[in-house]
């Protein structure tokens, strides 16, 4: 029994020992490997590293820098932990990885042409006592790929509902999908997002129903992606939309004054889609005048005669629907006068008035002014003449006499 107590006094410190040495041990290797996001003033060998943001196919910087340093070389490792560079020498055989710069406080390498597999954490260490390292987690962005916009195979017909669908892969998050009628941004259903299978890179597809009227045919529908991987703008397809539709018609006459005896001749304009082919003209209330001719689109009259008058109608058919206008011909005689030229003849004799009567004022005033200027003379007087005792001696003072008086000017108007 005492020897039982022995053996149990003993083993007892023995497990404690061995205890005590796991917990050493575990505090051993938590002090050698000190790994952390966090910059500790307090520090100065502790690495500092950025997280960074690539898209596919392009280049990431990579940055290690520490305040101080003993003489211990820097590391960079890649995310599977294998060396990419120690110090300046390359350790890993992978030509997109360059170094751009090794000092004793900071490593600087790019790799270039980033997949999606250079995507995760990779660790800047220095070997000192204990070892410091730092994470930069390098985020890969997957391009998306141009919208397709599928749908718009056959035309529809004006009030007609259609969808169409816009699908873009290959984002990385997934990317979202905008559309637009012209420049003006319309709303479709939300976006799906289906994973694509063996990479991490998604297809997002989107739809959009229309119920179009005349005024969408050659309308620009497009689908735009929004990633921040490209530029706005950059994945953008765009396709029109044929809408079919009835024509709307007009009539336009060859001239706005038909005149007796000359020709003319009316044309009918029908603006459908497709465009129409087939016309068909008549006279409201009798039959069209033997002299006129009908030539497809146009009603063509050899020599009018004021018994052409009468209201004219054009139906024509695209298909779709029918159209139909009416024009009512009133011939003039020979000698008939367009308004337009009456209007014309109007403006120039106003304009011929007015120039006229502003030379006519030109030439009063300037009558006025030379007339004023013509009256303007000198007379002499003798002073003291009508006091003379006879008249030789007025006449001596008035040829003599006149020196040191003022002139007398006298103006007639």
């Amino acid at each position: 029994m005492s020897g039982m107590r022995a053996s149990q006094s003993m083993t007892f410190p023995a497990f404690q020992r061995a205890t005590l040495w796991a917990l050493a041990a575990l505090t051993m290797l938590l002090a050698t490997s000190v790994r952390s996001n966090f910059v500790f003033d307090d520090d100065p060998f502790q690495p500092v590293t950025q997280d960074e943001t690539v898209a596919v196919g392009g280049v990431v910087t990579l940055t290690c820098s520490v305040k101080e340093n003993d003489n211990s070389s820097l590391q960079w490792s890649n995310t599977a932990q294998q060396t990419l560079y120690f110090g300046e020498k390359r350790a890993l055989r992978d030509n997109r990885i360059q170094l751009v710069k090794s000092t004793a406080t900071e490593l600087i390498i790019t790799i270039s042409d980033v997949q999606l597999s250079d995507d995760g954490e990779y660790t800047c260490s220095i070997f000192t006592m204990p070892v410091r390292t730092a994470r930069a987690t390098v985020t890969v962005l997957g391009v998306p790929g141009k919208p397709v916009i599928t749908g718009f195979d056959d035309a529809v017909e004006e009030g007609g509902k259609f969808t169409l669908t816009c699908t873009s892969s290959g984002s990385k998050p997934p990317a979202k999908l905008h559309w637009y009628r012209d420049q003006e941004e319309i709303q479709g259903r939300p976006d799906v997002v289906e994973s694509n299978p063996d990479e991490p890179t998604y297809t997002v597809t989107s739809e959009l129903t229309l119920t179009v009227t005349r005024n969408d045919n050659n309308a620009l529908i497009a689908c735009a992606v929004d990633h921040p991987s490209i530029a706005n703008g950059d994945k953008r397809t765009e396709q029109p939309l044929s809408v079919l539709f009835s024509p709307s018609m007009s009539i336009q006459p060859e001239s706005d004054l038909p005149r007796e005896g000359e020709k003319f001749f009316l044309q009918c304009v029908g603006n459908g889609n497709p465009e129409p082919t087939a016309f068909v003209w008549r006279r409201k209330d009798a039959e069209l005048p033997p002299l006129a001719k009908v030539d497809g689109a146009f009603l063509r009259f050899e020599s009018l005669n004021k018994s052409d008058n009468g209201v004219y109608e054009c139906q024509a058919d695209n298909g779709i629907g029918m159209g139909d206008i009416t024009h009512t011909l009133l011939v003039q005689d020979p000698t008939a006068m367009s308004t337009s030229s009456g209007v014309d003849h109007a403006v120039i004799g106003g304009v011929v008035a007015v120039i006229v009567f502003i030379m006519l004022c030109l030439l009063i005033i300037l009558g006025r002014y030379l007339i004023r200027h013509k009256g303007t003379y000198l007379t002499h007087e003798a002073k003291g003449s009508d006091d003379a005792p006879d008249a030789d001696t007025a006449i001596i003072n008035a040829e003599g006499g006149h020196s040191g008086v003022d002139d007398k000017k006298e103006y007639f108007i």
